[in-house]
Protein backbone atom coordinates (compact mmCIF):
# COMPACT_ATOMS: atom_id res chain seq x y z
CA UNK A 1 0.00 0.00 0.00
CA UNK A 2 1.41 3.53 -0.72
CA UNK A 3 -0.23 6.86 -0.15
CA UNK A 4 -0.38 9.26 -3.11
CA UNK A 5 -0.60 13.14 -2.41
CA UNK A 6 -0.30 15.81 -4.30
CA UNK A 7 1.27 19.56 -3.87
CA UNK A 8 -1.51 21.29 -2.55
CA UNK A 9 -2.54 19.07 0.54
CA UNK A 10 1.10 17.61 1.33
CA UNK A 11 1.01 18.02 5.02
CA UNK A 12 -1.80 16.84 6.09
CA UNK A 13 -1.47 13.64 3.04
CA UNK A 14 2.12 13.28 5.94
CA UNK A 15 0.12 13.39 8.67
CA UNK A 16 -1.93 10.48 7.60
CA UNK A 17 1.05 8.68 6.11
CA UNK A 18 2.39 8.77 9.46
CA UNK A 19 -0.92 8.02 11.32
CA UNK A 20 -1.42 5.03 9.04
CA UNK A 21 2.11 3.71 8.98
CA UNK A 22 2.16 3.56 5.42
CA UNK A 23 4.82 5.28 2.77
CA UNK A 24 3.95 8.36 0.91
CA UNK A 25 5.26 9.56 -2.26
CA UNK A 26 4.07 12.75 -4.03
CA UNK A 27 2.27 13.21 -7.54
CA UNK A 28 4.28 15.43 -10.22
CA UNK A 29 2.04 18.42 -11.07
CA UNK A 30 2.43 20.89 -13.62
CA UNK A 31 0.17 23.59 -15.57
CA UNK A 32 0.73 24.71 -18.57
CA UNK A 33 0.16 28.19 -19.56
CA UNK A 34 -3.19 27.02 -21.16
CA UNK A 35 -4.29 25.96 -17.79
CA UNK A 36 -3.90 22.17 -18.35
CA UNK A 37 -2.14 19.77 -16.32
CA UNK A 38 0.71 17.73 -16.87
CA UNK A 39 1.23 14.58 -14.22
CA UNK A 40 3.52 11.93 -13.86
CA UNK A 41 3.38 9.45 -10.86
CA UNK A 42 6.12 7.35 -9.51
CA UNK A 43 6.88 4.25 -11.05
CA UNK A 44 6.42 0.50 -9.97
CA UNK A 45 3.20 1.26 -8.08
CA UNK A 46 1.84 -1.83 -5.95
CA UNK A 47 -1.46 -3.01 -6.21
CA UNK A 48 -3.61 -0.85 -3.74
CA UNK A 49 -2.87 2.85 -4.14
CA UNK A 50 -4.32 5.74 -1.50
CA UNK A 51 -4.55 9.14 -3.50
CA UNK A 52 -5.02 11.69 -0.02
CA UNK A 53 -6.30 15.27 -1.92
CA UNK A 54 -8.95 17.11 -1.00
CA UNK A 55 -11.84 18.83 -3.33
CA UNK A 56 -12.48 22.65 -2.89
CA UNK A 57 -11.54 24.12 -5.83
CA UNK A 58 -12.55 21.20 -7.77
CA UNK A 59 -12.59 21.54 -11.09
CA UNK A 60 -9.12 21.75 -12.12
CA UNK A 61 -9.13 18.81 -9.40
CA UNK A 62 -11.26 16.29 -10.38
CA UNK A 63 -9.28 16.57 -14.06
CA UNK A 64 -6.17 15.72 -12.19
CA UNK A 65 -7.98 12.40 -10.23
CA UNK A 66 -9.10 11.13 -13.73
CA UNK A 67 -5.28 11.41 -15.39
CA UNK A 68 -3.64 9.84 -11.84
CA UNK A 69 -6.70 7.26 -11.72
CA UNK A 70 -6.46 6.05 -14.77
CA UNK A 71 -2.88 6.58 -15.14
CA UNK A 72 -2.36 3.85 -11.96
CA UNK A 73 -4.58 1.34 -13.77
CA UNK A 74 -2.33 1.13 -16.70
CA UNK A 75 0.42 0.94 -14.10
CA UNK A 76 -0.97 -2.36 -13.52
CA UNK A 77 -2.45 -0.93 -9.74
CA UNK A 78 -5.93 -3.13 -8.77
CA UNK A 79 -7.11 -0.89 -5.94
CA UNK A 80 -7.29 2.66 -5.63
CA UNK A 81 -8.47 4.34 -2.38
CA UNK A 82 -9.67 8.28 -2.85
CA UNK A 83 -9.43 10.24 0.64
CA UNK A 84 -10.91 13.07 0.17
CA UNK A 85 -11.84 15.09 3.95
CA UNK A 86 -13.40 17.85 1.73
CA UNK A 87 -15.88 16.36 -1.21
CA UNK A 88 -17.47 18.65 -3.54
CA UNK A 89 -20.45 18.95 -5.89
CA UNK A 90 -22.53 16.91 -2.96
CA UNK A 91 -24.93 19.97 -3.02
CA UNK A 92 -26.85 19.89 -5.52
CA UNK A 93 -28.77 16.33 -5.40
CA UNK A 94 -32.28 17.94 -7.66
CA UNK A 95 -32.87 20.17 -10.54
CA UNK A 96 -34.73 23.29 -9.54
CA UNK A 97 -34.58 24.26 -13.47
CA UNK A 98 -35.35 22.41 -16.44
CA UNK A 99 -32.27 21.43 -17.98
CA UNK A 100 -30.27 21.88 -15.11
CA UNK A 101 -27.23 19.20 -14.20
CA UNK A 102 -27.87 17.31 -11.06
CA UNK A 103 -24.36 17.25 -10.39
CA UNK A 104 -24.13 15.27 -7.26
CA UNK A 105 -24.93 12.23 -9.15
CA UNK A 106 -22.65 13.01 -12.07
CA UNK A 107 -19.60 13.34 -10.05
CA UNK A 108 -21.19 10.61 -7.53
CA UNK A 109 -20.85 8.23 -10.89
CA UNK A 110 -17.48 9.42 -11.85
CA UNK A 111 -15.80 9.05 -8.46
CA UNK A 112 -17.72 5.45 -8.31
CA UNK A 113 -15.93 4.53 -11.69
CA UNK A 114 -12.50 5.74 -11.09
CA UNK A 115 -12.22 4.48 -7.49
CA UNK A 116 -12.66 1.49 -5.44
CA UNK A 117 -13.52 3.46 -2.08
CA UNK A 118 -13.94 6.46 -1.69
CA UNK A 119 -13.90 8.15 2.54
CA UNK A 120 -14.78 11.44 3.36
CA UNK A 121 -15.77 13.80 6.16
CA UNK A 122 -19.10 14.72 7.04
CA UNK A 123 -20.71 14.76 2.94
CA UNK A 124 -23.14 18.09 2.68
CA UNK A 125 -26.05 15.90 1.90
CA UNK A 126 -29.37 16.73 1.48
CA UNK A 127 -32.09 14.49 0.50
CA UNK A 128 -30.07 11.50 0.97
CA UNK A 129 -28.64 9.68 4.14
CA UNK A 130 -25.84 7.40 2.83
CA UNK A 131 -22.92 8.85 1.05
CA UNK A 132 -23.37 5.32 -1.40
CA UNK A 133 -26.30 6.89 -2.63
CA UNK A 134 -24.39 9.63 -4.29
CA UNK A 135 -21.50 7.57 -4.97
CA UNK A 136 -22.52 3.95 -6.00
CA UNK A 137 -20.26 1.84 -4.37
CA UNK A 138 -19.95 -0.15 -1.56
CA UNK A 139 -16.97 1.32 0.21
CA UNK A 140 -18.15 4.81 -0.37
CA UNK A 141 -17.42 5.80 3.29
CA UNK A 142 -18.60 9.12 5.42
CA UNK A 143 -17.08 9.47 8.45
CA UNK A 144 -17.59 12.74 10.96
CA UNK A 145 -15.65 15.06 12.89
CA UNK A 146 -17.73 15.23 15.58
CA UNK A 147 -15.29 13.59 18.17
CA UNK A 148 -12.35 15.68 17.53
CA UNK A 149 -14.39 19.00 17.43
CA UNK A 150 -15.45 17.81 20.51
CA UNK A 151 -12.30 16.97 22.21
CA UNK A 152 -11.20 20.63 21.06
CA UNK A 153 -13.73 22.14 22.47
CA UNK A 154 -13.02 20.60 25.99
CA UNK A 155 -9.44 22.17 25.97
CA UNK A 156 -10.82 25.66 24.93
CA UNK A 157 -14.15 25.41 27.60
CA UNK A 158 -15.30 24.21 30.85
CA UNK A 159 -18.95 25.23 29.32
CA UNK A 160 -20.37 26.84 26.57
CA UNK A 161 -23.54 26.94 24.68
CA UNK A 162 -23.14 25.18 21.41
CA UNK A 163 -25.45 26.95 18.18
CA UNK A 164 -26.48 25.37 14.79
CA UNK A 165 -27.27 27.93 12.57
CA UNK A 166 -29.72 26.35 10.58
CA UNK A 167 -31.55 22.96 10.71
CA UNK A 168 -28.94 20.85 8.37
CA UNK A 169 -26.23 21.65 11.51
CA UNK A 170 -28.44 20.02 14.00
CA UNK A 171 -27.33 16.71 13.22
CA UNK A 172 -23.67 17.79 13.93
CA UNK A 173 -24.58 20.54 16.65
CA UNK A 174 -26.53 18.11 18.65
CA UNK A 175 -23.86 15.01 18.54
CA UNK A 176 -21.67 17.47 19.80
CA UNK A 177 -23.01 19.08 22.71
CA UNK A 178 -23.88 15.04 23.93
CA UNK A 179 -20.74 13.88 23.74
CA UNK A 180 -19.26 16.76 25.73
CA UNK A 181 -21.50 18.09 27.98
CA UNK A 182 -22.88 21.26 26.85
CA UNK A 183 -25.95 23.06 25.65
CA UNK A 184 -27.09 23.69 22.37
CA UNK A 185 -29.73 25.50 19.98
CA UNK A 186 -30.34 25.54 16.65
CA UNK A 187 -31.36 28.46 14.56
CA UNK A 188 -33.68 28.57 11.54
CA UNK A 189 -32.33 29.95 7.95
CA UNK A 190 -33.97 31.00 5.01
CA UNK A 191 -31.68 31.29 2.26
CA UNK A 192 -32.31 33.84 -0.58
CA UNK A 193 -29.53 33.69 -2.74
CA UNK A 194 -25.88 32.81 -3.15
CA UNK A 195 -24.78 35.55 -0.13
CA UNK A 196 -28.50 36.45 0.88
CA UNK A 197 -29.35 34.87 4.12
CA UNK A 198 -31.96 35.27 6.38
CA UNK A 199 -31.74 34.03 10.38
CA UNK A 200 -33.70 33.42 13.48
CA UNK A 201 -32.88 32.59 16.93
CA UNK A 202 -34.75 30.10 18.68
CA UNK A 203 -36.06 30.95 22.08
CA UNK A 204 -32.89 30.38 24.33
CA UNK A 205 -30.94 32.31 27.28
CA UNK A 206 -27.93 33.11 25.27
CA UNK A 207 -26.86 36.51 28.20
CA UNK A 208 -23.92 36.51 29.22
CA UNK A 209 -22.49 32.88 28.35
CA UNK A 210 -19.82 31.81 25.29
CA UNK A 211 -21.52 30.48 22.42
CA UNK A 212 -19.79 28.36 19.52
CA UNK A 213 -21.35 28.61 16.44
CA UNK A 214 -20.80 25.02 14.58
CA UNK A 215 -21.28 24.50 11.05
CA UNK A 216 -20.06 22.15 8.41
CA UNK A 217 -18.83 24.28 5.94
CA UNK A 218 -18.32 28.22 5.69
CA UNK A 219 -18.36 29.41 2.11
CA UNK A 220 -19.29 32.84 1.74
CA UNK A 221 -19.16 33.40 5.79
CA UNK A 222 -23.08 35.26 5.56
CA UNK A 223 -24.79 32.70 7.52
CA UNK A 224 -22.04 32.54 10.28
CA UNK A 225 -22.05 36.41 10.69
CA UNK A 226 -25.83 37.17 10.86
CA UNK A 227 -25.61 34.13 13.43
CA UNK A 228 -22.73 36.24 15.02
CA UNK A 229 -24.49 39.61 15.24
CA UNK A 230 -28.07 38.00 16.54
CA UNK A 231 -26.03 36.07 19.37
CA UNK A 232 -24.47 39.66 20.46
CA UNK A 233 -27.73 41.38 20.19
CA UNK A 234 -29.00 38.74 22.36
CA UNK A 235 -26.61 39.39 25.13
CA UNK A 236 -24.15 36.76 24.49
CA UNK A 237 -20.51 37.40 26.26
CA UNK A 238 -18.30 35.98 23.25
CA UNK A 239 -19.37 34.27 20.15
CA UNK A 240 -16.65 31.57 18.56
CA UNK A 241 -17.39 29.64 15.65
CA UNK A 242 -16.17 26.11 14.47
CA UNK A 243 -16.40 25.07 11.03
CA UNK A 244 -15.37 21.48 9.71
CA UNK A 245 -15.01 22.52 6.35
CA UNK A 246 -13.00 26.14 6.13
CA UNK A 247 -13.89 27.20 2.38
CA UNK A 248 -13.58 30.58 3.18
CA UNK A 249 -15.01 32.38 -0.48
CA UNK A 250 -13.21 36.15 -1.33
CA UNK A 251 -13.89 38.30 1.92
CA UNK A 252 -15.69 35.76 3.99
CA UNK A 253 -13.68 35.33 6.62
CA UNK A 254 -13.09 39.19 7.12
CA UNK A 255 -16.85 39.60 6.84
CA UNK A 256 -17.11 36.83 9.95
CA UNK A 257 -14.81 38.53 11.94
CA UNK A 258 -15.96 41.81 11.82
CA UNK A 259 -19.42 40.59 12.76
CA UNK A 260 -17.96 39.92 16.35
CA UNK A 261 -16.60 36.32 16.31
CA UNK A 262 -13.65 36.19 18.58
CA UNK A 263 -11.95 33.16 17.34
CA UNK A 264 -12.33 30.80 14.21
CA UNK A 265 -11.41 27.66 14.32
CA UNK A 266 -11.50 24.89 11.37
CA UNK A 267 -10.71 20.99 11.00
CA UNK A 268 -7.80 20.21 8.54
CA UNK A 269 -9.96 19.31 5.60
CA UNK A 270 -9.10 22.17 3.69
CA UNK A 271 -5.52 24.18 4.10
CA UNK A 272 -6.51 27.48 5.58
CA UNK A 273 -4.92 29.33 8.33
CA UNK A 274 -7.69 28.37 10.99
CA UNK A 275 -7.14 24.64 10.43
CA UNK A 276 -5.64 23.40 13.91
CA UNK A 277 -8.27 20.42 14.45
CA UNK A 278 -6.36 17.44 12.62
CA UNK A 279 -8.29 14.71 11.25
CA UNK A 280 -5.39 12.39 10.20
CA UNK A 281 -6.06 9.72 13.04
CA UNK A 282 -9.70 9.44 11.98
CA UNK A 283 -8.71 9.19 8.71
CA UNK A 284 -6.09 6.63 9.35
CA UNK A 285 -8.39 4.68 11.37
CA UNK A 286 -11.14 4.13 8.71
CA UNK A 287 -8.81 2.64 6.39
CA UNK A 288 -7.80 0.16 9.64
CA UNK A 289 -10.95 -0.57 9.89
CA UNK A 290 -11.70 -2.01 6.58
CA UNK A 291 -8.88 -3.65 5.19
Amino acid sequence: MLILAFPDYLPQAKRFALALGAPLQEVYLHQFPDGESLLRLPIDLPEHIIICRSLNQPNDKLIELLLCAQTARQQGVQRITLVAPYLCYMRQDIANQPGEAVSQRIIGQMLAELFDDVITVDPHLHRISRLNQAIPIDNAISLTATDEIGLFLLQHFKHAVLLGPDSESEQWVAAIAKKIGFEYSVAKKVRQGDTQVSISLADFDFRNKAVVIIDDMASTGRTLAQAAGLLLAAGAQRVYAVITHPLFCDDAETHIMQAGVQQIWSTDSISHTSACIHLDKLLAQAIKDFL
